[in-house]
């Protein structure tokens, strides 16, 4: 195991850094990269990069000279061309300076199910029919996942290594500072909300209160990428990651709410954006964290108000089969349930939210 280099392209992020901490538990010598500030963990060595300059990110390449690449970052910009370009770009650096070590053996690409519903400019407007199947073609929106495989695959042909597209739901799990991270973001909501009595109330559609969907644990992501990068029959195949259960948020937001200590609210029949009605929530939860001593002041640090009701917004079922990662070996499954309640039990063990009082 110890000739295995894992390098791990946004190590700070949700993705990456339960990537990063899986491989370092298994054995890995584990180099993270990031453009801030590295995270504390044990068997992970950080460094700073920035891999939209192909300069700093040789730099790193050269002296990692990884076996397994694990990409789990990107950029969000304002219109989908530019995140074609600028996500394909940062890419296109990191691949073709690790490339160059002659050392790297595997990449793992984390996507997601935006390969199905579309670019935030036309999401969920005319998606693929649930339940969503790797084999399903591509959508007719350009979406800059298809250039990021695009880009993999020449690559991948150039210098001879194999790869594993890897396409999550939404995740769930620990880190801070991510754009995208429902998880957090709902635990935030439910303190306010039993801090304040503001109403803790489903924020998103009816179709997604009452239709079937599914998540995917940080945690399991991170068992599948470690799996896809050292299993033969996984190589050169691109993947669904989900927890293997499904549910409806009907019944999922009782279950969240319980695990906030707060009484889940009527749902209105309507959705009930976030963005809206968290305007305010910036000073209330400043007086909240100084006054138990919470590790983070900033809101802004915590929530993604705006992806959280894009997430749970949307007007069509969504729901990815897990067929293809069964029959080539990968049997893991995980209770969504207990996917918010283990990171909630997290977040206050770390001082992020506050503990609920009996």
């Amino acid at each position: 195991m110890s000739e295995r280099r894992a390098l791990v392209v946004g190590a700070t992020g949700l993705t990456g850094r339960n990537a990063a901490e899986q491989l370092a538990r298994s054995g890995w010598e584990v180099t993270g990269v990031s453009r801030k500030q590295g995270m504390d963990t044990d068997g992970v060595r950080n460094v700073s990069a920035d891999i939209s300059d192909p300069v700093s990110i040789a730099a790193v390449a050269r002296e990692v000279r990884a076996t397994h690449l694990f990409y789990c970052t990107w950029s969000r910009q304002e219109t989908e061309a530019r995140n074609i370009d600028v996500n394909g770009a940062m890419l296109r650096n990191v691949l073709e300076t690790a490339g160059r070590t002659d050392t790297l053996e595997h990449v793992c690409l984390v996507t997601g199910l935006k390969h199905y519903l579309g670019p935030f400019e036309a999401y969920a407007q005319n998606p693929a029919q649930p339940p969503f199947h790797e084999s399903q073609p591509r959508l007719a929106h350009e979406n800059f996942y298809y250039t990021q495989e695009d880009i993999l695959w020449e690559a991948a042909e150039r210098f001879g290594f194999s790869w594993t597209v890897h396409r999550p739901h939404t995740v769930i799990g620990y880190t801070l500072g991510n754009a995208m991270n429902m998880g957090v973001t709902l635990a935030v909501y439910g303190t306010l909300a039993r801090e304040t009595g503001l109403p803790f109330v489903f924020p998103g559609s009816p179709e997604q209160y009452d239709g079937t969907t599914d998540i995917t644990d940080a945690r399991l992501l991170a068992e599948h990428l470690v799996w896809a990068a050292t299993t033969p029959e996984a190589a050169n195949e691109a993947f669904n990651v989900t927890n293997g259960d499904t549910f409806h948020w009907r019944q999922m937001w009782e279950v969240v709410a319980g695990g906030l200590g707060v009484e889940p609210a009527p749902y209105p029949g309507h959705p009930a954006p976030l963005d809206d009605r968290m305007g305010d929530a910036a000073a209330t939860w400043r007086r909240i964290a100084e006054r138990d001593g919470l590790v983070e002041l900033d809101i802004d640090r915590l929530v993604s108000w705006w992806h959280t009701d894009s997430d749970l917004g949307r007007t069509v079922e969504t729901h990815a089969a897990m067929t293809k990662s069964r029959e080539a070996g990968f049997t893991r499954t995980q209770d969504s349930g207990r996917s918010f309640l283990d990171l909630f039990d997290r977040l206050r063990a770390e001082g992020v939210i506050p503990e609920v009082s009996a």
